[in-house]
């Protein structure tokens, strides 16, 4: 269909050239039309000229004209004529007068002032010189607009190789965006142009950004990796501890959130590397969601309208189920609601809504939005968003139209274009 568009470069670029030849065309048409006006006139003058010239000399001789040549006086002129007489120039034999009345009218009038106070008027027809223009101008047009049926195809055809080159361009522009961060555009053809410089300058960005991202990724899973074991000490230590301390119950909590930080870290590596695979299973959709639900052990109402049976992986739905109510109870207010329609599972709170941020963006890690949300470290929605990728459904994140929010899991939709 972009052969079709008229907002594509390639219409844009055929425009501009028939503009082009169109002005050239105009330019050109004007001045042979002008020139070819011009020698008609010279034309018409010399005829009138001799003829005059010719009647004068039988006026001296004779004081008779020949028959085609009137003598009068210079009142009883034409006024557009008596008006070219009497603006002559002093040098000049005659004045003429052009008398234009088509179709079939073309004169130029002639008068000669002579001797006694007459005038002879001559005139000659030009319709063979006006036709003849006319018969030039239609053929510039004619053959303007057969130059154009050639060129505007021919510059829309000669586009095509830049055209496939931005447009292989984009492709791996939105490839690089869907995570292929190997994607390169390359070099095609031996063209040196504006389109090859910025192909080598996005190349060059998705490089730095995939190093970029692999040493972040690299990062995280090395941190991650080291603290497990001091945390694996940590816990064990602290299950040591006395069982009715406050203190001691204080020490569990903090190395328990630390403990799930970094299981939450690792598991956000493993998705950026694209490591994680979906292990399906058919199971029951309402069923499946009512237990997790069950086993968060919170106050969490679950409805289920006609819930399907399903191939996915449970795990991973159970994954994204827990984090979305989870944060549904940490960050909104209740009610929280689950509901299971079909293949889709949506979890809604009673709270402030999500975040602007988190709309126009979606979820970020480290990010919580704003602070009357609560605490957390913004992983749990950005796990759910990555798990929802790896089994090919759909997370999306709204405010409720009765206030809270909203968050939708469809399983039978393809994931959103980011």
């Amino acid at each position: 269909m972009a052969l079709l568009n008229p907002r594509a470069l390639r219409w844009k670029i055929a425009a501009l050239t028939a503009a082009a030849c169109c002005a050239v065309a105009a330019v050109i048409g004007v001045l042979v039309h002008q020139a070819i006006s011009e020698r008609g006139n010279r034309t018409g003058q010399e005829r009138v000229a001799a003829r005059l010239a010719a009647a004068e000399r039988e006026y001296t001789r004779t004081g008779t004209a020949p028959p085609d040549i009137e003598i009068t006086s210079p009142q009883k002129l034409e006024a557009p004529l008596a008006r070219a007489l009497a603006a002559k120039d002093p040098n000049g034999l005659f004045a003429t007068w052009y008398d234009q009345k088509p179709p079939n009218w073309y004169w130029l009038w002639a008068a000669q002032p002579v001797a006694g106070d007459r005038v002879l008027v001559a005139r000659t027809d030009m319709s063979t010189e006006v036709r003849s223009l006319q018969l030039l101008d239609r053929s510039i047009i004619k053959a303007v607009l057969a130059a154009l049926a050639v060129v505007v195809p021919l510059a829309a055809l000669a586009t095509e190789p830049m055209n496939r080159r931005l447009r292989h361009g984009s492709r791996t522009a939105r490839a690089i965006a869907d995570g292929d961060l190997d994607a390169r555009i390359g070099s095609r053809g031996r063209a040196r142009d504006e389109i090859a410089e910025m192909s080598a300058a996005m190349d060059v960005m998705a490089g730095a950004l995939q190093r970029k991202l692999e040493n972040e990724r690299r990062f995280t899973a090395d941190v991650a990796h080291e603290l497990r074991t001091p945390l694996m000490g940590l816990s064990t230590a602290a299950g040591l501890l006395p069982q009715d301390d406050e203190a001691a119950d204080l020490v569990r909590d903090r190395a328990q959130a630390l403990n799930g930080l970094v299981e939450d870290l690792l598991e956000i590596s493993r998705l950026d590397a694209g490591a994680e695979r979906a292990r399906t299973d058919v199971v029951p959709l309402g069923d499946l969601v009512a237990d997790v639900v069950r086993r968060t052990g919170t106050r969490t109402a679950v409805t289920a309208r006609d819930a399907e049976v399903v191939e996915t992986d449970p795990r991973r739905v159970e994954r994204i189920v827990v984090n979305l109510v989870t944060n549904a109870h940490r960050h909104g207010a209740a009610p929280v609601e689950v509901t299971v329609t079909g293949t889709r599972i949506v979890v809604r709170d009673h709270g402030p809504g999500f975040p602007a941020t988190l709309l126009a963006e979606g979820p970020q890690r480290f990010r919580t939005g704003s602070a009357e949300r609560g605490r957390g470290h913004g992983l749990g929605l950005t796990i759910a968003l990555g798990q929802a990728d790896v089994l090919g459904a759909r997370l999306t994140f709204a405010d409720a139209p009765g206030g809270g929010a909203l968050a939708t899991l469809d399983l039978a939709a393809p994931p959103a274009e980011t």
